[in-house]
């Protein structure tokens, strides 16, 4: 099975060519065989890819743009679609590959031998304490945010009795200030008037 990229070697968007060299940086650097092929000077390649990408996958204008990614005849995504698997670490699913000897996806379902029912071995018990550990961490975070809040109410308390008590009693010395102010004025004003 050969990956197809469909690229546009003589794009005039930045963005679109920074697309395709991350497309085919990654399959290259991870050794994938793949196939690049030019919309934009071969007419049957660009009338191929927008033939064969769903209509759910274009855009409103009806015509994808590149890169746009295929295995054989199978339509795999486009760059958003390639970047999320590839986040995801599950790229060569997203490519319909599978994934090489000794890589970690391979490795992972090795470990997990399916029983003649369809269980995997494994999974329900971890999935039981699982379950168990994050009911009892759940209750403790409960508590532990109750505990945590009765502490910052207390804490907020203390410290808006203190600024009440500062902003008083710097409120009350500003006032007591004014009013002898205003009697040093009223006396100003007597001792004018009795002579």
């Amino acid at each position: 099975m050969v990956i197809k990229v469909f690229v546009a070697t003589s794009s005039g968007s930045i963005a679109i060519r920074k697309k395709q060299q991350e497309v085919v940086g990654f399959l290259e650097a991870n050794k994938i065989d793949f196939k690049e092929l030019d919309i934009a000077g071969d007419e049957d390649n660009r009338k191929w890819m927008r033939e064969n990408v769903p209509g759910e996958k274009k855009p409103q204008n009806g015509i994808p743009l590149p890169p746009q990614i295929f295995n054989e005849e199978q339509y795999c995504g486009d760059f958003d679609s390639f970047f999320s698997a590839k986040e995801e670490n599950i790229i060569y699913s997203f490519l319909g590959l599978a994934p090489p000897p000794g890589s970690k996806v391979e490795k992972s379902s090795e470990e997990t031998s399916s029983l003649p029912n369809g269980d995997v071995v494994g999974e329900e018990q971890s999935s039981v304490e699982g379950t168990e550990k994050t009911e009892e961490s759940g209750e403790n975070e409960a508590q532990k945010e109750d505990n945590g809040d009765a502490g910052d109410l207390a804490e907020s308390q203390e410290k808006n009795t203190g600024e009440v008590t500062e902003d008083g009693a710097e409120g009350e010395a500003e006032e007591e200030e004014a009013e002898e102010a205003e009697k040093g004025e009223e006396a100003g004003e007597e001792e004018g008037e009795d002579s």
